[in-house]
């Protein structure tokens, strides 16, 4: 992997930590589940991640293309 490549991860990884460590702090201190949309943008971030790991474009799935 080249080291910008690296580097993009490395971006990509740090901020979904620290994304889901947020939702985590709510649903135990204040029991609050996350919206909908955040867990959608967590999803799109996770499978940009993804694609930009594999170098591939990745397949929509029906729901995303309705």
């Amino acid at each position: 992997m080249s080291q910008t490549k690296r580097e993009q991860v490395i971006t990509h990884l740090r901020y979904l930590r620290q994304e889901i460590r947020e939702m985590h702090l709510g649903l135990n201190e204040d029991e609050l589940l996350p919206e909908p949309g955040e867990l959608r943008g967590i999803i799109a971030q996770l499978e940009a991640l993804l694609e930009l790991v594999d170098g591939k474009t990745t397949i929509q799935s029906n729901s995303e293309a309705a």
